[in-house]
């Protein structure tokens, strides 16, 4: 981690894992933000940290231009989902700026591109490297040609201090098909992000980088005649996410980035060559793999004792531009309490060298606090409270150099033998 103490100090003031908000606030007694205005493309330049090696997103716009398909995948946090924009899956800033990439770029109406959003609020890159192959990859069916990255408000909540995010970035990257991976920093009403932490994985791998953070928090505190723009009554729905207004700001940046990538010439041969560069942080978790209830058996033994029931009541998301929800982690396992499997413990022997949990918190009072131990040893003990809204969360049980046989066991604590518990899944590197 970059810059240890302000970054500790400043994680300190932050909450983790915030509420998707309902609805959007409008800002009382502002003028209407002048989108023509040269202060207003003023601060939309601003946005760009850096147009990395251009030759992937160039690829990607000729690929437009020239009517072929192209898909652009989004993954992040809650702002990545939408929340604070209303309609949520027309207004959040993927959508749009998915649809100004369609107008500059292709054709016709009906050009083939497709648009990926996978944003899960109050979760960070820990959760979102287990989610890629899922929800980005579709399992495989889809090879996205643009691929957007956004946790820079949401990995305060990171335990392994970008080495997760690093890792996910490489997973994107590392692409049969060669995607561009552009990373996007949003910000907190606070003026809060962790670029500092973030942006030396976009400049060691020369990528594209887009900083809402540069392009409003300066003019939040100008005057008019210095060139503000929007207050941040305007942009901000409450102290995390964007209003209407801000999610079309962040569409605006993104398309910057596309207009400039266009207008350069085109850069030298992509010579990224992962295995002659070392990562800056760490690539441990870039070949990790979900294990669920659907596919646990053929990496597993699994014994699911008295957590053999499947929790419907789940963390929901928007994904792409549905204006429904989707489940997350259906395919899970649940303890309620007093089943006819009692409080026998739930065990995973599995042969890898990296192992997350990821749980369900919630605010329901018939969920109880279970112990996690790895080969005999307690190392863990997930309160579903701690969040305490439906929510998904993941913690590293254990991370080793070496691949060997563990043997995991979850049990509720005594005293909540009588109460809920739900594992969404898992994710392993063998």
């Amino acid at each position: 981690m970059l810059n240890n103490s302000a970054d500790s100090a400043n994680e300190k003031e932050v909450p983790t894992a915030p509420r998707d908000p309902v609805g959007v606030a409008e800002a009382e007694n502002e003028p209407p933000v002048d989108s023509e205005s040269q202060a207003y493309r003023n601060m939309i330049a601003k946005s760009l940290l850096s147009k990395g090696n251009n030759t992937r997103l160039k690829a990607a716009i000729e690929k437009a231009k020239g009517g072929e398909p192209v898909t652009i995948a989004y993954i992040g946090g809650s702002i990545t989902h939408g929340a604070g924009a209303m309609p949520l899956h027309l207004n959040c800033y993927a959508y749009r700026s998915f649809e100004i990439f369609k107008r500059m770029f292709a054709p016709s109406e009906d050009s083939p591109i497709r648009l990926i959003k996978a944003g899960v609020g109050g979760t960070p890159s820990q959760l979102g490297i287990i989610r890629y192959d899922r929800d980005v990859l579709r399992d495989g069916t889809v090879q996205p040609d643009i691929v957007i990255v956004e946790f820079a408000v949401n990995d305060a909540d990171d335990e392994t201090q970008g080495i997760c995010y690093e890792s996910l970035v490489l997973k994107a990257l590392d692409a049969d098909n060669k995607p561009a991976v552009i990373l996007l920093f949003s910000v907190f009403e606070n003026d809060w992000n962790l670029q500092d932490r973030l942006a030396p994985v976009g400049w060691h791998y020369n990528l594209p980088m887009v900083s809402v953070k540069d392009a409003v928090v300066e003019q939040f505190h100008w005057t008019q005649e210095q060139g503000h723009v929007i207050s941040k009554k305007q942009f901000f729905y409450d102290i995390y996410h964007p209003t209407n207004a801000g999610h079309h700001i962040m569409a605006d940046c993104l398309g910057w980035l596309f207009d400039v990538t266009d207008q350069s010439a085109l850069d030298g041969e992509d010579e990224d060559n992962r295995n002659e560069r070392p990562p800056l942080l760490g690539d441990h978790f870039v070949g990790i793999k979900l294990l669920d209830r659907l596919n646990g058996d053929i990496f597993a033994r699994i014994e699911a004792g008295g957590f053999w029931e499947t929790d419907t009541d789940l963390q929901l998301t928007e994904m792409d531009d549905h204006a429904y929800g989707t489940p997350l982690f259906p395919n899970n396992w649940m303890h309620r309490g007093q089943n006819v499997a009692g409080n026998t413990s739930f065990k995973l022997i599995l042969r890898s060298k990296r192992l997350i949990l990821v749980f369900k918190d919630s605010g329901r009072a018939d969920f109880g606090t279970a112990h996690i131990w790895v080969d005999g040893a307690l190392v863990r003990t997930a309160d579903p409270h701690q969040v305490n809204w439906t929510h998904c969360h993941a913690v590293i049980l254990y991370d080793e150099e070496h691949s060997t046989e563990h043997t995991v066991e979850i049990a509720m604590a005594e005293g909540h033998e009588d109460k809920r518990f739900t594992i969404l899944g898992f994710g392993f590197v063998d």
